[in-house]
């Protein structure tokens, strides 16, 4: 049995490539057990969550890394976020199953994907992705083939139980094996989808390189959080304005907010909601979470 919910980075001693191997697990199951996922949409936030998670890692920075897919297709909304905390969380929005063997411009109809990089200082940077090809791993070779960074391949599983993935990326360094990089891209296309879901990170990565001279690191744990909280949302709701805000209490006498990632339910009445603009601030609004 492999071990859960961890992520591993390894490097090939004697040449400039790297890896990295996550296992999504329990993490996952929480997901999906909340999203009431199947099919498609189910594979796609795997596959995002996963390629997340190790592109915050490769990225080394101090923050967040997310990928979103907005547009009018079958599925309309995909965000997957990862942190240097380790920590995942993610959203599917779709009004019907997609189609079999559609691509991804066909799922969304739209032709891109964000990739978002937050550090903990400065402002966030934004790259946009072209959502070539049937897979999120496609399009994420696309995008590091034809942009100026370092070439990176992608593999990705996903089911009900776990969403695991491993990336490859060649370093920019002197060659001593010129080789070698060709070598391991060929020995890695040979991964099977069900090994990914399977097998630990050590039997996998013995099976597919065991003639290269690898090294290991030590595992990371990733769980599943979300970083909704009581100011958050009283934010949110300052940014509505207070006519809004009067409109929705004189409708509905009360504010019940719903986080898409946890589920956690922010109430406000209308006492708190007054409070919001006399005082900038909230006293004690109610939490329930489930």
């Amino acid at each position: 049995m492999k071990d859960p919910d961890q992520l591993i980075r390894f490097l090939f001693s004697h040449n400039p490539i790297r890896g990295e191997h996550v296992s999504l697990d329990n993490c996952w199951r929480e997901i999906v057990a909340q999203s009431s996922l199947t099919g498609t949409g189910l594979t796609l936030l795997g596959h995002a969550l996963t390629a997340a998670t190790l592109l915050v890692e490769t990225l080394k920075i101090e923050g967040s890394v997310s990928l979103q897919i907005r547009g009018s297709g079958d599925i309309h909304l995909l965000m997957a976020e990862a942190t240097s905390d380790h920590t995942i969380r993610g959203i599917v929005r779709q009004s019907k199953n997609p189609k079999d063997n559609q691509s991804l411009q066909e799922i969304f109809q739209t032709d891109k994907l964000v990739i978002t990089i937050k550090g903990n200082k400065g402002l966030p940077h934004q790259g946009i992705v072209p959502l070539t090809g049937d897979s999120i791993a496609i399009a994420l070779q696309s995008y590091f083939d034809q942009s100026e960074q370092l070439p990176t391949r992608f593999w990705f599983a996903c089911d009900e139980k776990s969403a695991t993935g491993m990336l490859i990326q060649k370093m920019p360094a002197e060659e001593n094996d010129r080789d070698a990089w060709n070598r391991v891209l060929h020995l890695a296309e040979t991964t099977q989808q069900a090994e990914l879901l399977a097998l630990k990170a050590d039997e996998l990565l013995h099976r597919l390189f065991h003639e290269e001279d690898l090294e290991l690191f030590e595992p990371k744990p990733i769980r599943f959080s979300c970083n909704c909280s009581q100011e958050r949302t009283r934010d949110m709701l300052m940014s509505l304005g207070k006519a809004e805000i009067d409109e929705i209490i004189e409708e509905q006498g009360e504010i019940a907010i719903t986080c898409e990632f946890c589920n956690a339910n922010y109430s406000f009445d209308k006492i708190d909601l007054e409070q919001l603009f006399v005082r900038g601030d909230i006293a004690s609004p109610s939490l329930t979470q489930h």
